[in-house]
């Protein structure tokens, strides 16, 4: 063994190996090319105090200082009834409301006092519609001529809104149930048509049992002064005496419940309306009131 070799053996290194060093540092990378440096917008003091511009919306009317007695149009066309304010601002947009005789399709737009505003061709009151359910009791009366000794309905309700409001139908001092107070001339008006197809259910007490007979004539229809009554449903009312009556029909006057159980020679101690277009006296108390929901004013609207 030369001494190459031997030197070879004792430093541990092996002969003609071609792979460098792990020991030995490694080249650095080539840096990647970097463009200039972004400048950093400098804003002034003056500058970042100053308020942002807001663009203004298309059809919106610059805003200005509401004075005490003006309501937004929107507003004014909800409050007559004639629909929401959401669909009020469509009706705006599309250019079918007027302000005295003028189109108005601005959105915020201040209606004054005085202003005659048209709604898609009809002319609008500002007052709110209110529409007010009573479980009326006895001794109560809607009619304004009896003198003192019956009180009228109107004080049941007092207090409860400062529209004029009136009673939907009539109803005596003996009759109790559900009676509708609203200043909605048209629905008072609608419900009051002899064409109204709106169900009423009352729960009627005769002086003694009705006979069988006597319910399936009822049933069958009858004519009264010459108007023929249709009776839509009439029964027994269940677990109680066969003088306790439950009937269903159209028309809009309470008196006809009356007239058709004396025509059969009996006679009527009470009568109480339990329904009325939908409307029950579910929750309410006798002598007790309450305002309709949004959906119950939809369901009437809609009879």
């Amino acid at each position: 063994m030369n001494n190459k070799e031997g030197n070879n053996k004792r430093s541990g290194s092996r002969p003609n190996s071609s792979r460098p060093s792990s020991n030995k540092p490694k080249p650095a990378m080539a840096k990647r090319a970097q463009g200039p440096k972004k400048a950093k917008p400098t804003t002034t003091k003056a500058e970042a105090s100053a308020p942002t511009k807001v663009e203004k919306k298309p059809n919106q009317v610059a805003k200005r200082p509401k004075a005490a007695d003006e309501i937004r149009l929107n507003k004014y066309i909800s409050n007559s009834g004639a629909c929401s304010r959401r669909d009020a601002d469509i009706y705006i947009q599309s250019g079918n409301v007027k302000v005295n005789g003028n189109p108005i399709t601005e959105m915020g737009y201040l209606v004054k006092p005085g202003d005659v505003v048209n709604f898609d061709g009809a002319t609008l009151t500002p007052e709110k519609k209110e529409y007010i359910l009573l479980n009326k009791p006895k001794n109560f009366t809607t009619a304004l001529d009896e003198g003192q000794e019956y009180r009228n309905v109107l004080e049941l309700v007092k207090g409860s809104t400062n529209a004029k409001i009136g009673a939907i139908g009539r109803m005596d001092k003996n009759t109790t149930g559900l009676l509708l107070f609203t200043n909605d001339t048209d629905m008072i008006r609608k419900f009051t048509l002899p064409s109204q197809k709106s169900s009423k259910i009352y729960q009627v007490s005769l002086d003694k049992n009705l006979k069988f007979e006597d319910l399936e004539k009822i049933s069958k229809g009858l004519t009264l002064d010459g108007h023929k009554v249709l009776v839509q449903e009439v029964t027994y009312i269940e677990n109680e005496p066969k003088s306790e009556i439950g009937i269903q029909l159209k028309s809009p006057n309470v008196k006809v419940v009356r007239a058709i159980f004396e025509h059969f020679s009996y006679d009527v101690l009470r009568i109480d309306r339990v329904a009325f277009a939908g409307l029950t006296k579910k929750n309410l108390p006798r002598g007790n009131w309450r305002f309709l929901t949004e959906q119950e004013i939809i369901n009437l609207k809609n009879v």
